[in-house]
């Protein structure tokens, strides 16, 4: 099987960055424990826009991390396979 991928994306108000980047600190350390892989992108010309990408080997891995995850993902759905080119 292929990787599986899944993203979403965040405005954060320049007074919640930092709670933000918190939970962000703690999610990436829950995904990490599940099998996964976590990256975090800001936009270079709006601070506070966050793009959060969470990656595992096969899609069943990542269903399951976001299925467990303490909090929820706001497209569970939109799961993304990497495709043999």
């Amino acid at each position: 099987m292929s990787r599986a991928l899944t993203a979403q994306r965040f405005v954060v108000p320049l007074a919640q960055r930092k709670k933000h980047l918190d939970r962000m600190r703690a999610r990436r350390a829950y995904y990490h424990g599940a099998g996964c892989h976590f990256w975090v992108f800001e936009e270079i010309d709006l601070s506070g826009a966050f793009m959060e990408f969470i990656e595992a080997g096969d899609a069943a891995t990542l269903k399951s991390a976001l299925a467990n995850a303490p909090e929820r993902f706001n497209d569970p759905a939109r799961i993304y396979q990497e495709m043999e080119l």
